[in-house]
């Protein structure tokens, strides 16, 4: 799947597809100190939801932060290093 470019010259814009192959980002890092703060960032949201628990917008975004807690945190114990 490619990518559309836009290429502007003076007088006339082209639309260009690019058919290379992007890299998409992995799901989780490679090293323990990009997952630590990714899941201390993740608890510090999943903690500030579940004070908003009596709204609608709280208990969802408790339900989707701690979801991804758990996820980075099985991810993290993984990591070597």
């Amino acid at each position: 799947m490619g990518f559309f470019v836009v290429k502007l010259t003076e007088r006339c814009i082209t639309v260009v597809q690019d058919t290379s192959v992007s890299v998409l980002a992995p799901l989780y890092v490679h090293n323990r100190r990009d997952g630590s703060r990714l899941l201390s960032s993740a608890l510090v949201i999943f903690a500030i939801s579940t004070t908003q628990m009596h709204r609608i917008w709280g208990c969802g975004l408790a339900a989707v932060s701690g979801l991804v807690c758990l996820y980075w945190g099985l991810a993290y114990r993984r990591l070597d290093r």
